[in-house]
């Protein structure tokens, strides 16, 4: 028994074998396309739901203090050229707590520069998952419309069938 021959009888209406296995692909193929695009979709929601913080206000704080500490620093060295020698170790250990602040503070300003670089990057891969999801979803909608076109052309051809069968009815 081949494909051509095979039948299926339903509530009256005979199906054949082919018709049943064109049917049978265009629906998995469309529910390809539906689960494919369901699945990038939510990547891109996950991507989206990613929390970026704004580190434009950090940025400026991070200047702002520089230029204090840069401040405090010319006038720490002008206090140590007119006090004496003798307050020379205090006002150098405050020297140095102060550089120390300094240096923390670059070190979270090279963190933040990091990970605004990372973000860059994940942004601008996001750009391409877009443009293949809306390419993808482009296609899918011309594919809906073909198997639409294919059903009515189907059950145009059944009509005519029908018609053939029994001229009076």
């Amino acid at each position: 028994m081949s494909l051509a021959e095979t039948e299926l009888k339903i509530g009256g209406q005979s199906f054949k074998g082919v018709y049943i296995a064109i049917l049978f692909s265009l629906a998995t193929t469309l529910g390809g396309g539906v689960w494919t695009a369901s699945s990038l979709y939510s990547r891109l929601e996950s991507v989206e739901s990613r929390y970026i913080p704004n580190i434009t206000p950090m940025e400026e704080q991070i200047v702002g203090d520089k230029q204090e500490l840069l401040s405090e620093i010319e006038l720490i060295k002008q206090q140590l050229l007119d006090n004496d020698v003798s307050q020379l170790q205090a006002k150098l250990a405050a020297l140095g707590v102060n550089l120390a602040t300094i240096i923390t503070q670059q070190e979270k300003l090279l963190l933040i520069d990091d990970n605004v670089d990372d973000l860059e990057k994940d942004i601008e891969s996001m750009k391409g998952t877009v443009t293949k999801a809306e390419l993808i979803t482009e296609k899918v909608s011309e594919f809906e419309a073909k198997v639409t076109t294919m059903k009515r052309e189907v059950e145009d051809l059944w009509s005519a069938m029908d018609y053939l069968s029994n001229p009076l009815k």
